[in-house]
């Protein structure tokens, strides 16, 4: 018995642009976002926001420092710099700095210039300054230095688990 039907067929999956873990995440939180590849790196803040066509303020750095040796994440606006001393007040820590590339990528499972605020390979402390709510939406990375997402601040900042806190060095 043949019928003009067309077999049924299952829609294929979008392509997802992000790193397998991060959409991986995603996923798990429900959410959907527009993941932008670019053909050349957006491993800075400086690189992310000439690709998108944002401001820079308007790009999540996810940095990795250590206090007193425990790994923490700060999610800090593109135009601004982390004050170490801000972070250290903020985790009651005796000494803060600046993870090197082996401990991001162990702490988070990406590279540096792709690490995403969320979507770790482990459970580390998140700290969001302040001014990432100044705005209306922010780009992140997604996972790879050629990749980045957009979300309301407040959102992002719920999913990453982060305390808002003011941790940029003062404008000079």
């Amino acid at each position: 018995m043949s019928t003009s039907e067309p077999p049924e067929t299952t829609p294929a999956a979008p392509v997802s642009h992000a790193h397998p873990r991060f959409a991986e995440a995603l996923a798990e939180l429900g959410l959907q976002v527009e993941v932008r590849r670019f053909p050349d790196a957006t491993r800075t803040a400086v690189e992310a926001a000439a690709a998108v066509g944002c401001e820079l303020s308007e790009i999540v750095k996810s940095l990795v420092f250590t206090a007193d040796g425990v790994p923490v994440l700060v999610l800090m606006d593109g135009s601004s710099r982390v004050d170490v001393e801000l972070v250290r007040r903020e985790l009651d820590a005796r000494k803060v700095k600046r993870a090197d590339a082996d401990l991001v990528r162990e702490t988070t499972g990406y590279a540096i210039g792709g690490v995403p605020p969320f979507g770790h390979a482990t459970k580390t402390r998140v700290l969001a300054d302040r001014r990432l709510l100044d705005h209306a939406v922010v780009w992140a990375a997604a996972g790879t230095p050629h990749t980045v997402f957009p979300l309301d601040p407040k959102t992002l900042i719920a999913h990453a688990g982060a305390t808002v806190a003011d941790v940029r060095e003062p404008a000079k």
